[in-house]
């Protein structure tokens, strides 16, 4: 269920997923009453909230709030942007970073926006091939920039901790547009900037 920025924390929806998380304790064996687990099911409800409060937000609406015109017609990147997800198939966190690049075409935007966007779509209930994209789309379609170039690096509790058990395990993602998508040498340049 999606909820407004207003109902993030809100008593009605925090105990509703409290309920249904003290049912879960009990289906798995445990006493939701007993000491150390009485305020659990709330506690886990306000973090679930929490890593999916991206749902009450929105990249593009983020970077209109500081678009600036400007000549600058180079790259600009903002590498190693620490990023926490939630994996959609298991609710486990993934955590990694993303490198996000593009050329503007007339118009920048403050540079934490650029990390704020990343926030936005990873604090979602995701999949890291969706994340990578909807990172480009929303800056290539807000800014409208010469090209958006985005890699994100990152590691699946998922797959370290259950399943398949590979604790060093990293998945890189890419999703370019423009002339990082067209030019092989601009393309390359950003690759270059985001192992150094």
């Amino acid at each position: 269920m999606a909820y407004s920025k207003e109902d993030l924390y809100d008593a009605g929806i925090t105990e509703q997923i409290a309920s249904h998380y003290r049912e879960i304790l009990r289906l798995l064996g445990e006493d939701p009453e007993r000491e150390g687990l009485v305020k659990t099911p709330e506690r886990v409800a306000k973090a679930l909230q929490f890593l999916t409060q991206g749902y009450c937000q929105d990249g593009a609406e983020i970077i209109r709030g500081a678009i600036f015109k400007e000549e600058y017609r180079q790259m600009v990147l903002v590498r190693d942007i620490e990023l926490y997800s939630t994996c959609e198939h298991h609710v486990m966190p993934f955590i990694g970073k993303a490198h996000v690049a593009y050329i503007p075409d007339g118009y920048i935007t403050g540079l934490s926006k650029i990390a704020r966007v990343v926030e936005t779509y990873a604090r979602r209930l995701q999949v890291q091939e969706r994340l990578t994209v909807q990172i480009r789309d929303c800056i290539q379609q807000t800014l409208h920039p010469l090209g958006v170039a985005v890699v994100i690096e990152a590691a699946h509790t998922c797959m370290q901790i259950r399943g398949v058990q590979k604790a060093n395990a990293v998945t890189t993602t890419s999703a370019f547009s423009g002339v990082f998508l067209k030019d092989e040498r601009t393309r390359n340049e950003f690759l270059n900037l985001i192992r150094h």
